[in-house]
């Protein structure tokens, strides 16, 4: 049997992109009209250098801390994303995985599994929300993450819906009717061992959101969720601090790119905040997450935890968002290319990856803990900040 075992998150996305269908896999590429946001967020960390010492290194590295009260063996969480059509298995093969190496996962409201099947394969999990209908839907959602042992809740505001990719958008079906199988089965049959774990399965690709619907409404498709999302209207800041009113737990606002946006999380409560530009998959455009960090962090990060999503291939760069104030970052392509070339050993690769190259940086640089780590540990271009709103 070959060895599936991938030596760097760029491999993941070989094998993903090889093992996956294009539409699907063009799914997980995603990015929005030009592609300079999901460009930079990659690019932005190549610029930062490593000052790394010579002798005297620790024997041992410490990497575990905390999250939204949360113990987490490294610090690298699974962001929310939608992952329909990836594996069979979807966000609870995930969920195992994060388990798995101890680790807390963000599910995504939008996800294809139930959150009462992700919270019994992670208890560690946080549940996350678009603002999508009324007040009173959005409370229900709530008291059913609630009911279901979400230890946190996760709420991101930072969707435009900007749409148009220079590249071309993949086809998504509204369902998988047996017309629409017929019109895929061309680019599935020459994708054997992804087909094989949907037979072997039993199912097919569902393509429904079963978290979002409220009052015991069916599970809508994702278009149909997304269509009601996209008529929601836009939330205020008073309708952020109603939503921190209604979740008793651990709250982290997540798609954070400006300076004034996270005082004004601050003073709605908040526990944390996430800078975000959404992947690259929003405004295109936004500066990448790491120019942004560290002014955010400077401003507010005594008053509550800062982490730092987009653009994360590597260990190394969990290390220069947490010398730059993150307390820890979340991944999203790079666990969705370990699921989709391996399944849930795929992304328990990933994790590793992530592990021993934040290992390997810490001892480099002569810090026996994260907790150590600061901007002197990097070589950082003239010019290389970008700060927003402050």
């Amino acid at each position: 049997m070959a060895n599936k075992w991938f030596e760097t998150v760029a491999v993941a996305q070989r094998r993903a992109k090889k093992r996956l269908p294009k539409s699907v896999y063009g799914a997980l590429i995603a990015g929005a009209e030009a592609g300079v946001t999901i460009r930079d967020n990659v690019a932005a960390f190549s610029e930062l250098g490593f000052a790394p010492h010579v002798a005297g290194l620790p024997a041992s590295r410490e990497m575990a801390t905390t999250v939204m009260g949360q113990p987490i063996s490294l610090p690298v969480l699974i962001s929310p994303t939608g992952v329909q059509a990836v594996h069979p298995d979807g966000e609870v093969a995930v969920a195992r995985a994060a388990a798995a190496r101890g680790t807390a996962m963000g599910l995504s409201s939008f996800a294809s599994k139930p959150i009462e099947q992700v919270i019994a394969a992670n208890p560690q999990t946080f549940f996350q929300m678009y603002w999508v209908g009324t007040r009173d839907d959005m409370a229900a959602r709530m008291e059913r993450a609630r009911a279901a042992g979400a230890v946190g809740l996760i709420v991101t505001l930072d969707w435009s819906f900007s749409f148009g990719r220079d590249w071309g958008s993949p086809r998504i079906p509204e369902k998988m009717t047996l017309q629409e199988m017929m019109r895929q089965a061309p680019s599935v049959v020459t994708r054997p061992s992804y087909l094989y774990s949907w037979l072997r399965n039993g199912v097919v690709p569902d393509l429904t959101v079963p978290n979002l619907p409220v009052g015991g409404a069916p599970a809508p498709t994702f278009f149909g969720a997304y269509g009601q999302w996209m008529g929601s209207a836009p939330p205020s800041w008073e309708d952020v601090t109603w939503l921190r009113s209604q979740w008793d737990g651990p709250f982290m606002l997540k798609g954070v790119t400006r300076i004034d946006d996270a005082k004004r999380a601050v003073d709605a409560g908040v526990t944390a905040i996430s800078v975000s530009n959404h992947g690259g998959n929003n405004l295109d455009g936004t500066p990448a997450t790491i120019r942004l960090l560290p002014d955010i962090a400077r401003t507010v990060g005594d008053q509550v935890e800062v982490l730092l999503d987009g653009g994360v291939r590597r260990g190394g760069d969990v290390v220069k968002a947490l010398a730059l104030g993150a307390r820890a970052v979340m991944i999203g392509r790079a666990y969705l290319w370990g699921l989709g070339a391996n399944g849930q050993a795929g992304v328990e690769n990933v994790l590793d990856l992530m592990r021993s190259g934040i290992d390997a940086c810490l001892l480099g640089l002569g810090h026996s803990s994260i907790s150590e780590l600061s901007a002197d540990d990097l070589v950082i271009p003239p010019g290389f900040t970008r700060r927003l709103g402050g």
